[in-house]
């Protein structure tokens, strides 16, 4: 699924697994915990598979429950 050439540059992206990854999606944020991403070794560009996307997608939109929640702090630059 990775081991190809990067869209930004001349690196390939590799698969790695991560504890956790966070997803902005509309207007909010989904952790995934324990997924394989793909990840570029020269410029650190992330790759996701559709099934990762769809995923997030499914808990954001309330089509699938998510495991757990947690809490954010949220700041602004006064």
């Amino acid at each position: 699924m990775y081991n190809y050439r990067c869209e930004y540059c001349d690196g390939t992206g590799r698969p790695k697994r991560v504890n956790r990854e966070a997803f902005k999606h509309r207007d909010g944020f989904v952790i995934m915990k324990d997924i394989t991403t793909g990840v570029c070794g020269k410029c650190g560009n992330r790759y996701y598979s559709a099934d990762i996307l769809r995923r997030v997608e499914a808990i954001t939109s309330g089509q699938a429950p998510a495991d757990a929640e947690e809490r954010v702090v949220v700041g602004h630059l006064a």
